[in-house]
C-alpha cells in the first residue's frame, strides 16, 4: 500500500469556519476518524471583515470555543448607517443583538485547535487537486502532491472558488476589497454600513478590530469586468473617510476577494459528498455574512453524517435532510436580501432614518439589521 494513501471515514476539505465547525461537531458527536485538510499551515491570514453576527455567537458557544475567543474579540453593540442619500443614523440592537469582530487569523486557528483536541487529524499544505470516485460515488480527495485521502464521506468547503461543488448554475459573485488602518477616530463599539450609490446594491464598512485598528472595505458587483476595483476602493475613501484617515497609519495592503452568493438553496450533496459554507453558496445576498452561516452548515453536515455512520437512517434520506434543514436555516433570510437590495437603492431607506430618529423606531431597525 502506497504511503500516500491514508484511509479515513470523513474527510473534509477546507479548514475555514464551515469545515473546522463540521470536524468539531463530528467530534463532539462522538464520529472518529475525521482528516480535515487544507492548503494553508494555521495560523494563517485571511482577507475578510471577522464580523461574527449575534447568531455566529451562539455557535462558538456550542463548539466550545467562546471562552477562548473572547479575549481576542472586540464588541460591537450598534451601528451606524448611512443611506445612499447621505443620512446617517445611530441604531442599537440592544445587548443581546451584541456581535464581535475577531481576526480570521485568531478565529480560524482557535476553531481548529479545538477540532485537534477533539481527535480530529489536521494534515496542512494539502493542495486538493481532484475528487476521488467510486463509479459516480465521491470516495476521497486526491492532492497536487499525490498524496490521497480514501474516505468513506468527503466534505467540501473549500470557500468561494470550490472546484468541488456540486451547483452547476452560474456563481453570483460581489466583489470585496479592504485595507486596514491605526489611529482612525470611529464610534466605539460600533461598525459603519455605508450603503453608497457607487456601490448599489452592496455596500461599504468600518469594522474595529480594536480600539485602535480598524478594518474598512467595500463590496460590489460587477457581473461585466468593466470596474477597477482600486479605483472604486479610492473614490469610496475618499468621500466617505478622507478626512477620518488624515491622522491614521495604514497597517499592510489592500487586499481583494470574491463572495460567493445565492438566493436559493442547493444543490447540496451527491453520492459520498456534502457541500458546506460558501463552497455552497451559502453567504447572505445582502450583507455578505459567511462566517455563521458557514459554521451552521459545518454542524448540521456533522449531525447528517453522525446519523448515517450510526445507521439511523439510509445516506440518500440523510442528504436529502440537510439540504431542508439548510433551506429551513437560510431559505428565508436568504429570499428576503431580494427585497432588501430592491429597497437600499430606493428613496425609502432615507424617508426610513428621517422617520428613525425616534428611540423605538432606532431600536426596531437596529434589531432588524442584527437578524438579517
Amino acid at each position: 500500500m502506497s504511503s500516500d494513501l491514508t484511509h479515513a471515514e470523513i474527510a473534509i476539505i477546507g479548514a475555514g469556519p464551515a469545515g473546522t465547525a463540521a470536524a468539531i461537531h463530528l467530534g463532539q458527536l462522538g464520529v472518529r476518524n475525521t482528516i480535515l485538510v487544507d492548503r494553508h499551515d494555521f495560523p494563517r491570514d485571511k482577507t475578510c471583515g471577522s464580523g461574527v453576527s449575534p447568531k455566529g455567537l451562539d455557535i462558538l458557544k456550542a463548539l466550545g470555543v467562546w471562552d477562548q475567543i473572547l479575549p481576542e474579540a472586540y464588541w460591537i453593540k450598534g451601528l451606524k448607517l448611512v443611506t445612499p442619500g447621505g443620512r446617517e443614523v445611530f441604531l442599537s440592537g440592544g445587548d443581546k443583538a451584541a456581535a464581535i469582530i475577531c481576526c480570521r487569523r485568531i478565529l480560524d486557528h482557535v476553531l481548529l485547535k479545538r477540532a485537534l483536541s477533539l481527535g480530529v487529524q489536521f494534515i496542512p499544505r494539502f493542495d486538493a487537486e481532484a475528487l476521488m470516485f467510486d463509479g459516480d460515488r465521491v470516495a476521497g480527495v486526491r492532492s497536487r502532491e499525490g498524496q490521497m485521502i480514501r474516505a468513506k464521506y468527503t466534505v467540501v468547503a473549500d470557500g468561494a472558488h470550490s472546484r468541488f461543488t456540486v451547483n452547476t448554475k452560474p456563481k453570483r459573485l460581489m466583489q470585496a476589497i479592504m485595507g486596514w488602518w491605526d489611529h482612525v477616530p470611529f464610534e466605539p463599539n460600533h461598525v459603519e454600513m455605508v450603503f453608497d450609490r457607487l456601490l448599489a446594491p452592496c455596500y461599504g464598512w468600518l469594522f474595529p478590530e480594536s480600539p485602535m485598528k480598524v478594518n474598512i472595505g467595500i463590496c460590489y458587483e460587477d457581473p461585466d469586468h468593466t470596474k477597477n476595483a482600486r479605483t472604486l476602493f479610492q473614490q469610496f475613501l475618499n468621500k466617505h473617510y478622507r478626512a477620518r484617515l488624515s491622522g491614521s497609519v495604514q497597517v499592510g495592503e489592500w487586499k481583494g476577494h470574491p463572495i460567493s452568493y445565492s438566493y436559493d438553496i442547493g444543490p447540496l450533496q451527491s453520492p459520498g459528498r456534502l457541500v458546506i459554507g460558501e463552497a455552497g453558496r451559502m453567504t447572505h445576498p445582502a450583507t455578505a455574512e459567511g462566517i455563521y452561516q458557514g459554521m451552521r452548515t459545518g454542524m448540521i453536515a456533522a449531525e447528517t453524517l453522525r446519523d448515517v455512520v450510526t445507521k439511523s437512517g439510509t445516506e440518500q434520506q440523510a442528504w436529502n435532510n440537510y439540504e431542508s434543514r439548510c433551506r429551513e436555516a437560510f431559505g428565508f433570510s436568504f429570499r428576503s436580501a431580494k427585497l432588501w437590495r430592491r429597497v437600499i437603492q430606493s428613496p425609502i431607506p432615507d424617508w426610513l432614518v428621517g422617520f428613525g430618529q425616534r428611540p423605538a423606531i432606532k431600536t426596531a431597525i437596529g434589531k432588524l439589521m442584527a437578524q438579517m
